[in-house]
């Protein structure tokens, strides 16, 4: 048998496709993992890590019997492997062409795959579930280790590993004809002239997006955060970006805000906000969150497990569960935390999890992090859920199926009955996130599954508590053995401290006004096909949205901020929505609609959008 553990560079085929795994399973660099690196001293590779690895690794070189926990470095775990493979040097390596290695390398380091679970041939999104994000930071790996500059190949397009390897081959003959310059980063900025473009701001336009930070790489961490820092500041200077500006009042129909770039507090008709039935300045729900804070105090300072859960926390998980009409409900700091917590303790590096390209960002981090097989399908494209499904058929792990209800940058509604027709034929779960249609789908209000008459087909629904219901947290609902089983599993549970007492209390009592008002979801149903209507009849792309969330698309990244500047310079405030919000070519304003509205407001809003979009010519001038 020979020892193939010496070189890390010049190694056999067992230690090269051992790097594979240890590096997909842990992110470093494979330069970092040397052959007699501690696994846990060394590296900082815990129990549960290690346990990851090794079942990948029997997996992997299909071992009978596997091995057990005993090797301490990655030479010890070579040795194990082809001393069970009985001195077998295991299957070649697949990619001879050193582009095309390099391009799977930058792949597993960036998806967590093994290398069995990378063919080249691929289609990158449905196959192998690779975004467009994640694409661009392969794109860049690779091309560093070749040599190439940044930019010198443009993905898009791009429907594989191995037409990736093509085209950065292709780069690189070009850049080797001309005498191939050093790696360079972003282009500097051209300071701008002081007033010399329209309305006196600079005429010198940078076109960059927050894209092009994502891949800046330096020996000092935080060079890129200068990088950064500067292009911010001149969006800023040309009050393009008005991201997180503080309210001075309650968010209602109308809001105060500090405008800090000009040093003064503004009102503004209020269209960003998810206060979609204006529970937030509910006297009941004040004064609930109030009584229950003085009574229990600002918070707790436990995890539920220890000392963490007040009485109030079990009320409204009870409360939750009745209101969505499921057994049992589990409540968790956040949304967000909902769905890295839920997906991550449910699917595992064997299971399969499907999912729709524009779920929201909290959904594709939770697949990260289970570091399970991810399938992309394209929006709503229920023949393309089903191809998917149909390859997944043959694996032996399970399949979750997980979209949005309202997609929160689109305003449309999954297909729910086709997913659920589909989860059925090819015994797949089905996750739902109903951020943004729980209080705004049904006629109760409890979301896209009682929408479509589905109650009771959806295997978990999730939520968060930040918008219609007025306060934070977020919440799986589902069958009573699954809540509990994420109760034992879940990290963001079981690891983090809960939402305080005085915001329980409130959530509890939102949803008591729900459920004894159901004339304020008629209301902003009225709402919205008011201002639905206006702004179809003037022109705009409103998508498909059948929600509370009017997109007004525009695709270019500069005219969207443009005019979401002429709209909040008339007294308007909405979300301009750009990278990584949406895709490069796919800008947008987003504006919420809520019960709270009146007639004049809405009238005024659709007036606004139509004079800001004329200016900067979104739409045509009156003339």
């Amino acid at each position: 048998m020979t020892n193939t553990t010496g070189d890390t560079r010049h190694g056999g085929a067992v230690h090269r496709q051992i790097l594979d795994i240890v590096a997909s399973r842990t992110l470093y660099d494979e330069s970092y993992l040397l052959p007699d690196s501690h696994f846990e001293a060394d590296l900082g590779i815990d129990s549960v890590i290690l346990e990851s690895i090794l079942a990948s690794v029997n997996e992997h070189f299909t071992l009978s019997p596997p091995l057990a926990e005993g090797p301490t470095t990655i030479r010890e775990l070579v040795d194990a492997v082809e001393q069970a493979l009985g001195g077998d040097a295991g299957p070649a390596g697949p990619h001879a062409d050193a582009v095309l290695e390099t391009v799977v390398a930058a792949a597993q380091r960036h998806t967590q795959y093994q290398l069995h679970q990378l063919p080249v041939d691929a289609d990158l999104e449905s196959e192998l579930g690779i975004d467009s994000v994640v694409l661009a930071s392969i794109v860049a790996d690779a091309a560093r280790e070749l040599g190439l500059a940044d930019g010198a190949m443009d993905p898009t397009g791009v429907t594989s590993l191995r037409a990736l390897a093509a085209g950065l081959r292709s780069a690189s003959e070009k850049t080797d004809s001309a005498h191939r310059p050093p790696s360079v980063g972003p282009a500097p900025l051209i300071a701008p002239e002081e007033g010399d473009g329209p309305a006196g701001y600079p005429a010198e336009w940078d076109g960059r997006s927050m894209k092009d930070f994502v891949e800046e790489r330096s020996p000092d961490l935080f060079a890129k955060t200068r990088t950064f820092g500067t292009y911010l500041r001149r969006r800023e200077a040309e009050r393009l970006y008005w991201y997180g500006m503080p309210l001075r009042s309650r968010c209602g129909n109308r809001a105060v805000i500090f405008d800090e770039l000009e040093g003064r507090e503004r009102e503004f008709l209020m269209f960003a906000s998810n206060n979609y039935l204006g529970l937030a300045n509910h006297p009941e729900v004040i004064e609930a969150v109030c009584d229950a804070t003085r009574r229990y105090g600002a918070t707790h300072t436990g995890s539920r497990f220890i000392g963490g859960t007040n009485t109030l926390h079990k009320e409204l998980e009870r409360r939750l569960a009745a209101f969505k009409q499921r057994p049992a409900c589990i409540v968790y700091p956040g949304g967000y935390a909902a769905n890295l917590g839920a997906i991550s303790a449910l699917v595992k590096s064997y299971d399969t999890l499907v999912v729709d390209r524009l779920n929201h960002m909290s959904i594709a981090d939770g697949a990260r992090l289970s570091g399970g097989i991810r399938k992309i399908y394209q929006h709503n494209d229920m023949a393309d859920l089903e191809r998917i499904l149909k390859r997944a058929d043959d694996r032996s792990g399970g399949r979750l199926i997980v979209a949005d209800g309202v997609f929160s940058m689109h305003g449309d509604i999954c297909d729910l009955p086709e997913i659920v027709r589909l989860a059925k034929e090819y015994d797949a779960r089905i996750m739902i996130d109903d951020a943004h249609a729980t209080g705004v789908l049904g006629e109760r209000g409890s979301g896209t599954a009682e929408h479509f008459g589905l109650k009771g087909e959806v295997d978990l629904e999730l939520g968060t508590m930040s918008k219609t219901l007025a306060g934070m947290g977020g919440f799986v609902v589902g069958e009573e053995e699954v809540v509990e089983y994420l109760r034992f599993y879940s990290n963001s549970y079981v690891f983090a401290a809960n939402i305080p007492a005085g915001v329980a209390a409130g959530l509890i009592a939102s949803i008591d006004v729900i459920e004894s008002e159901p004339e304020r979801i008629t209301r902003l149903w009225s709402n919205i096909r008011l201002l639905h209507g206006q702004l179809a009849d003037a022109g705009f792309d409103l998508e498909n949205t059948r929600s509370a969330i009017l997109p007004i698309v525009i695709g270019d990244e500069r005219k969207a901020m443009e005019m979401g500047r002429a709209v909040r310079a008339r007294g308007l405030y909405c979300q301009t929505v750009v990278f990584p919000g949406v895709p490069l070519g796919d800008a947008r304003l987003r504006v919420s609609v809520t019960c709270e509205h009146t007639r004049e407001d809405l009238e005024n809003a659709a007036g606004i959008f139509v004079e800001s979009a004329r200016e900067v010519g979104v739409l045509p001038s009156a003339a």
